[in-house]
């Protein structure tokens, strides 16, 4: 992560909103700054993600488990490292992919999971993704220019 743009991959899956809304915020604060690499668990989520101006997209188990390891920083909720999360989406080849990876990891604790998150905000999710962006990502990608 040094000098070089950054390489931030955004998982979702179902509808892909949550990881629209993401990607929209980060183009907002950093336009081509950044690479975001919108990785789906679905195909209907990826192009949700493409739609919001991400730089390229893949779906399924394989694009992810062979993605997330070169990227520098990897963005979603608290389900991408839920095996069976997303109604099965999740695998646990995902999951697995993305607690392992050595990228900083941002994750918004938001689940439709039976998991609460304790001593978290319940803050709306349009406020956890300018907290995600402006005091996480911000000083890492500042980091490289």
């Amino acid at each position: 992560m040094d000098g070089a743009q950054k390489k931030v991959c955004v998982i979702d899956g179902q509808g892909g909103g949550i990881g629209s809304t993401i990607i929209k915020k980060i183009k907002e604060q950093f336009g081509e700054l950044v690479e975001i690499i919108a990785l789906g668990t679905n195909a209907i989520a990826t192009a949700q993600m493409l739609k919001a101006r991400a730089n390229r997209g893949a779906s399924g188990e394989n694009a992810i488990v062979q993605t997330v390891p070169r990227m520098d920083v990897v963005v979603g909720t608290l389900a991408i490292m839920l095996p069976h999360a997303m109604m099965g989406e999740v695998t646990p080849k995902m999951a697995a992919a993305v607690s392992g990876s050595r990228a900083i990891k941002l994750i918004l604790p938001i689940s439709q999971e039976n998991v609460d998150v304790i001593g978290v905000s319940d803050d709306p999710l349009p406020h956890l993704v300018d907290a995600l962006v402006t005091n996480h990502l911000k000083p890492l990608v500042d980091d490289t220019h």
